[in-house]
């Protein structure tokens, strides 16, 4: 016997239990982007690498580790599977001119890849949901995505999270910071752990998000970047601190929350929970106003966050939120020619009505057919014989609910109707 061919490490199949509530949650999000007027785009699952080395940041650890980069083959082009949402979506921003003289409110979904040890809530492949807003300037819509999210938490029924803010500054004032940064972290390097002494020159601003404990009192004491801000800066993020607050907001300021891609500026955020372990972001984001430009585009203002499909799923169902089941509302069970053949164009009509309705298919006993319908989850079986099928009537029986076993005797002309009122 050959043997099995396992799936990838930390690239998980999503079974047909877990199924529903993956659709659930998309069902839920598309009404909610929709409530707020953000419109889908598809970008490629593949990009050109340059387009996330120069996008993300030449010393993140996304380039420098994570990426799963390769050449082609046919053409020796230099690929990779994306790492994230936002480059890709400005790359097709620019590339199709949808920034020209307008603005636009964006989403996506889709698989994401990162080279990381697996972990719970932590996957090689993993599912996110993207949000970008082009074009606007001002904390409003800083402000609204904040807000959104804390709606999207009602509609799930999610609690307890909690939102991070924090300010990045612009480019000088990061660049003033930075060199404070690195002359006080050269005080300290016999301290450093390894990632800090690589970051160092590299990306310094990342080691003040260093999770080593014994690290933790020497970036208590980093210089801030808050020291650092100039005036446009902090008129920002005032004024998106003054609309979260008008909004009841709750929110804690964190200097040391400094995301880990390098387009970032002025205010970040992330939405965090305890529930999750290690893996306690849910949702992140914040402003990138240089991003367009540099990806070869004209200046153009933008923000967006991000959240972990597969960690959101996870806190559902550990905090115990109920999500349907993917049940058909009916099952036929069907036995002899002639049912068989009725039962076919049955199905047919009360899909035709709106109906979720699984055929029994393959034969059997009326018992082994009950055990499936049971088995499905469906509210009711229609059931169908020879005699209900010459005499134009079917047997109803309600599998779920209070008045599960109930039994009634439904002509086959007025069944949609029948089952639609009692559904």
């Amino acid at each position: 016997m050959a043997q099995t061919i396992q799936g990838i490490r930390g690239m998980n199949d999503i079974l047909p239990q877990e199924g529903a509530r993956w659709q659930y949650f998309d069902a839920v999000v598309r009404d909610w982007l929709a409530a707020y007027g953000y419109n889908q785009i598809r970008t490629p699952i593949v990009e050109a690498t340059p387009l996330f080395v120069r996008g993300v940041g030449e010393h993140t650890d996304i380039v420098e580790k994570e990426m799963y980069a390769f050449e082609d083959s046919l053409n020796g082009e230099q690929l990779v599977l994306r790492p994230e949402g936002t480059a890709g979506c400005v790359r097709a921003c620019i590339q199709h001119g949808l920034l020209y003289n307008q603005t636009q409110r964006l989403w996506y979904t889709g698989p994401m890849f990162r080279h990381e040890r697996p972990q719970k809530g932590r996957y090689r492949q993993f599912h996110q949901v993207g949000v970008e807003a082009f074009g606007f300037d001002g904390p409003d819509v800083d402000a609204e995505m904040i807000v959104m999210l804390a709606d999207l938490w009602r509609r799930l029924g999610l609690t307890g999270l909690q939102l991070e803010l924090n300010s990045l500054g612009d480019a000088p004032e990061r660049a003033a910071h930075r060199e404070a940064l690195i002359a006080y972290l050269e005080r300290h390097v016999d301290i450093l752990d390894d990632d800090g002494k690589r970051r160092l020159y590299t990306n310094p601003l990342r080691v003040l998000d260093t999770k080593n404990p014994a690290l933790q009192e020497m970036a208590e004491h980093a210089p801030k970047l808050a020291d650092f801000l100039g005036e446009a800066s902090r008129a920002h993020f005032d004024g998106l601190r003054a609309l979260l607050d008008q909004a009841g907001i709750g929110y804690k300021l964190n200097d040391r929350l400094v995301r880990g891609l390098d387009y970032y500026n002025r205010s970040v955020f992330e939405w965090t929970t305890d529930k999750l372990g290690a893996q306690a972001t849910v949702a992140a984001g914040g402003r990138y106003d240089g991003l367009v430009e540099q990806l070869g585009g004209k200046p153009c203002n933008a923000v967006g966050f991000a959240m972990g499909i597969e960690r959101l799923i996870l806190l559902l169902e550990t905090q115990g939120v109920e999500m349907p089941r993917a049940a058909p509302d009916v099952y036929l069970v069907h036995s002899g020619e002639a049912a068989s053949r009725t039962a076919f164009g049955l199905a047919g009509e009360l899909r035709a009505a709106g109906l979720k309705v699984v055929l029994h298919a393959g034969g059997g006993s009326f018992k082994s057919q009950f055990k499936k319908a049971d088995a499905s989850g469906a509210s009711f079986a229609v059931v169908i014989g020879d005699e209900e099928a010459a005499a134009g009537t079917v047997n109803v029986k309600r599998l779920t609910g209070a008045a599960a076993g109930e039994q009634q005797v439904v002509a086959q002309n007025a069944l949609a109707a029948h089952l639609g009122a009692a559904a």
